[in-house]
């Protein structure tokens, strides 16, 4: 397993840590991002949850992205 994949539960784990700090010290900022809704779906949530999914219903190769350059 490579470096991210083996401590993956670390990374949430500090994304979830950095999250609330952020929430907590820069509240407006959030409470501004959460105000942006469209027929009751939170509009950033919405476009995230999109670039996650995208790339797996299109079935893109992430491997084959460095070979790109080779054979264009």
């Amino acid at each position: 397993m490579k470096l991210f994949e083996r401590y993956l539960t670390v990374w949430v784990f500090l994304a979830i840590v950095t999250g609330v700090i952020l929430g907590s010290n820069f509240s407006a900022v959030f409470e501004a991002i959460a105000s942006l809704e469209f027929a009751h779906v939170n509009i950033v949530v919405a476009v995230l949850i999109w670039v996650m999914i995208y790339p797996m219903m299109i079935e893109i190769d992430f491997s084959s992205l460095k070979e790109v350059g080779n054979n264009p």
